[in-house]
């Protein structure tokens, strides 16, 4: 039975491997955006040596955050995040296990889910990914305390790494576990399984003709 918890950043591994699929929470703490393909590749160049990373990114909360973002002309150049919405995270999909793995990343998530080969990477360092409420960027703006840090001021500020501090963010569903089990991939099967017994029993309801299946109702359940 999933549950609804909140959880503390950083994540522990003992709490990524308490979390079932499905299970809800809310985060406090620190938490790493960015929506940028760029940045992500930058980052594997850092990994490789060709830069600098400006910022601590080992056991963080890496996210696929979108922000609509406002530079400040003050002393300290403050950044002002707007609001927040998430990103698809399969867009990284190439880049993302390489991350995972170098980072020891206890959590990431966005929108979407992951592949496969970065729900393997996510059983190998023991952490989850979770998944954000599209169209939810009121709820998820609201969460924001602070901004901690904004790294790459030289890119565009939807492309910036940003450290942000959040209480009660989301709430994030465990879309995939510290086991490296997916509920994308499971519901997949499921859909693929379900396939030719609903167009079978679809195609009888247009023609008038029963046929063996699920009825209307189940398809509908």
């Amino acid at each position: 039975m999933a549950e609804f918890r909140n959880c503390r950043l950083p994540m522990s591994r003992e709490e990524a491997a308490s979390l079932q699929l499905g299970d809800m929470v809310t985060l406090d703490g620190t938490i790493m955006a960015t929506a940028g393909i760029p940045t992500h590749k930058r980052i594997v160049d850092c990994i490789h040596g060709r830069e600098e990373l400006p910022v601590d990114l080992a056991n963080a909360a890496f996210f696929h955050l979108g922000s609509f973002s406002r530079d400040q002309t003050d002393e300290d150049g403050r950044f002002d995040v707007l609001y927040m919405n998430p990103t698809t995270s399969t867009r990284f999909n190439d880049v993302m296990p390489e991350i995972i793995r170098h980072f020891q990343l206890r959590c990431v998530g966005g929108k979407g889910g992951l592949d496969e080969h970065c729900a393997r990477a996510l059983g190998e360092v023991g952490g989850v990914y979770l998944s954000f409420l599209g169209g939810g960027s009121p709820l998820l703006s609201a969460s924001i305390r602070r901004v901690v840090d904004v790294a790459w001021r030289d890119m565009i500020p939807h492309y910036r790494l940003v450290t942000l501090e959040v209480s009660g963010l989301g709430p994030l569903t465990v879309g995939i576990d510290s086991k490296g089990n997916s509920l994308y991939d499971r519901l997949a099967k499921q859909a693929a399984d379900r396939r030719e017994d609903i167009l079978k029993a679809l195609g009888a309801a247009r023609s008038g003709t029963p046929a063996a299946g699920p009825s209307p109702r189940q398809i509908e359940d």
